[in-house]
This record gives C-alpha cells, sequence and structure tokens, in this order.
C-alpha cells in the first residue's frame, strides 16, 4: 500500500557568491568612456568650426564680400578680415585652407558675394568655392560723349575702361555684334536699371545693354517707327534732341511734333542743343551763341537738314516714346516761357514765334537787371 505523504524536495547548497568582476573588463569600460568622450569632444570641435554660425547679422543690411579678378586665397581672407565680416576670423582660414580653397582644384572665383548671416565657415568655404555670386543693380545713366561711359561702369562694375573704349571705337567690331558704328552706338543705350554680376567684362557689359535695347523695341513699338517711316537709330537721334530740349514730361510729345512736322516740310531742325555737341558743350554750356550756327559740323541743324549722324545723348524710354507716339499739331516753332517753369510756348506762325521769343528775351533781361 503506498504512502499518501508527499515527498520533499530535496535541500540545495546555498549559492556560491558570485565572483570578483575581473580587472580587464573595468578597464574595456573606462576605455570605451575615455573614447566616447574624445569622439563627442571632436564633435562639438568639428561643428564649431565647420558648421557653427560665423558670419554675424549686420543691423544694417547683409555684408558682402568683392573679390577682384586674379587675386588668392590671401587676398580673400585679408578682405575677410575686416570688422564685422566673421566672428571667428582664424577658423575660418583654417577651413578653407583645408578644403583646398584657392588651389588649382578649387581656385578663387571672382565676383560679389553675399555673406550669409549665421553662416558656417563649410558653408561659406563651398559658396565662395562655387563661384556663385550676386548680381547687383547698375543704373545706366544719360551720357552725352562715349569718355563718360567707361567711367560708369569701371566705377558700379569693376570693367576694364580700356578694354570697354577700345570695343566703342572698333567700327568692325559694332558692325558686326550690333550692326552699328562709332556714330550711331550711342543709339544702343537706353538708360534705367540692369542686373550685372561683378565684376563684369566690357564685352559681356555690351551685350546685357544690347539685351536691354531688344527688350525695349517691342513689335509695337517697332510698328510706330515704320509708320513714321523712321528707323530705331533715327528715332533715338530724334528723342536725344527732345530729351536735351526740355525735362517737362507734357511738353515732349510736343515738342517731338515740333520736329517731326520740320522733318517733313524739309526744313532744317534749327535744334540748338545740336550745336553745342561737337563743341563739347553739352552739360557745360547753357546759352547757344550766334557764332555757334556758322560751325562747319554734320551737328550743325542750322546749315544741314535732316537728322545729324548720330544722338547728342543716350534717350530714357519717355523721351523715345514721345517720338514714337507724338503729339499731332501745326506747330513748327517753340520758345521757353518766360516764367521759369521750363515749359515751352508753341507757334504755327513765324509771326507768333516772335512774341514768344521776344516776351522770353524780356524775361532774362529783367533778370539781368535786377542782378
Amino acid at each position: 500500500m503506498t504512502d499518501p505523504t508527499p515527498s520533499l524536495p530535496p535541500v540545495l547548497p546555498p549559492a556560491p557568491p558570485p565572483a570578483p568582476r575581473p580587472a580587464r573588463g573595468r578597464l574595456a569600460l573606462l576605455v570605451a568612456g575615455v573614447v566616447l568622450s574624445l569622439v563627442l569632444g571632436a564633435a562639438a570641435a568639428l561643428y564649431h568650426v565647420l558648421l557653427r554660425p560665423n558670419v554675424p547679422t549686420a543691423v544694417e543690411g547683409p555684408a558682402y564680400l568683392y573679390i577682384r579678378r586674379g587675386v588668392g586665397l590671401n587676398a580673400v581672407l585679408d578682405s575677410l578680415r575686416r570688422p564685422g565680416q566673421l566672428e571667428r576670423y582664424q577658423t575660418f582660414a583654417w577651413v578653407a585652407r583645408w578644403r583646398g580653397y584657392g588651389t588649382p582644384a578649387h581656385p578663387v572665383q571672382p565676383g560679389r558675394y553675399t555673406l550669409p548671416a549665421g553662416a558656417g565657415n563649410l558653408a561659406l568655404v563651398q559658396l565662395l568655392a562655387s563661384g556663385r555670386q550676386d548680381t547687383l543693380a547698375f543704373t545706366l545713366k544719360p551720357f552725352n560723349y562715349l569718355p563718360q561711359l567707361p567711367r560708369q561702369a569701371g566705377r558700379q562694375l569693376n570693367t576694364d575702361t580700356t578694354q570697354l573704349h577700345q570695343l566703342l571705337i572698333d567700327n568692325a567690331y559694332l558692325v558686326s555684334h550690333f550692326g552699328l558704328d562709332t556714330a550711331t552706338v550711342r543709339t544702343l543705350f537706353i538708360p534705367g536699371q540692369l542686373r550685372l554680376v561683378w565684376p563684369t567684362t566690357a564685352a559681356a557689359f555690351l551685350d546685357s545693354v544690347a539685351a536691354r535695347h531688344r527688350r525695349f523695341w517691342t513689335a509695337t513699338r517697332l510698328h510706330e517707327a515704320d509708320s513714321l517711316k523712321m528707323s530705331k537709330v533715327q528715332v533715338a537721334v530724334l528723342a536725344s534732341i527732345v530729351q536735351r530740349e526740355t525735362a517737362q514730361p507734357t511738353d515732349k510729345p510736343l515738342i517731338a511734333g515740333v520736329y517731326l512736322n520740320r522733318l517733313r516740310r524739309g526744313q532744317p531742325l534749327q535744334a540748338d542743343p545740336t550745336l553745342l555737341w561737337p563743341l563739347h558743350g553739352l552739360g557745360t554750356r547753357k546759352r547757344v551763341l550766334n557764332v555757334d550756327k556758322k560751325v562747319d559740323s554734320p551737328y550743325n541743324t542750322y546749315r544741314h537738314k535732316g537728322l545729324p549722324p548720330g544722338p547728342i545723348t543716350t534717350p530714357y524710354p519717355q523721351a523715345l516714346d514721345a517720338v514714337l507716339r507724338p503729339a499731332h499739331h501745326k506747330f513748327i516753332f517753340f520758345c521757353a516761357r518766360p516764367d521759369g517753369s521750363g515749359f515751352s510756348d508753341f507757334a504755327e506762325t513765324f509771326a507768333e514765334h516772335k512774341l514768344n521769343a521776344r516776351r522770353f528775351q524780356h524775361h532774362l533781361d529783367s533778370l539781368k537787371i535786377k542782378r
């Protein structure tokens, strides 16, 4: 018969205490901690040198770096050494040399570069090495004589003024590229704003000017010129005279109409500003003298009928449009008003014109008496 009492499990001996950790394990943990600290420290150092913002935010707006042609890394570093350009100049110099900026593989690219606020050294070096420069707004101002143009471009765009002057007097180049000669090339220049890189070569500058000229001469304007039986050059030549005659926008179409009436009748233009152009008096002399009318020049519109061979200044779009859309009237004469407003009085007959001219002369005489 089986005993119903269950048997008790055997009593196990107590577990032995854990063996002490070998010294080698502690050393491994220590080494791992040191390595981790070194990695984190290196990462922090790399962040500080490569990625940490180094370009400060300027209160007066973005900062620009201008790099001229033919310079190397040292010239760039000298420019960036100026106060306000970088917060930590030495770290940028280290990164630039480390990345090989300024070497044949990554040469210094000329141009004007915006220094992005908050950019780190690596991003700034990559920007400069890429050559992704800014464009700048160049305002082409009216000029009466070609030597005045290179000074404009040279001052604002760092254009080679000697090269630009040589292109402007190279008749073969002007004819082949723009269909103009040394007398008419000034009609290519329409004052206004252009977006150009810095520096701009002489040829690139002229190409940009020509592109603006093409954009101005829309199909509508070409049709308007054709309806006047005038070429683009002829419109610009007459517009240059209108621009020198008045600064009043509402008078420009009226004066353009006077000169167009004279051209249709075969009369000399008798435009005083054309007398001063060959004498290099535009911009320096206010009055035309009777002796000026005797100068033997194709620009003397008292002695020669028709338009002069070239413009006497570079006309604004407003003056060009005044010729393309002239006021329709029968006036043949105009004279400055004696009130000094800059407006003109217009007349159909010479007798009316003499009365207007006499009133203006009396005004001038009264001014002399007051002085």
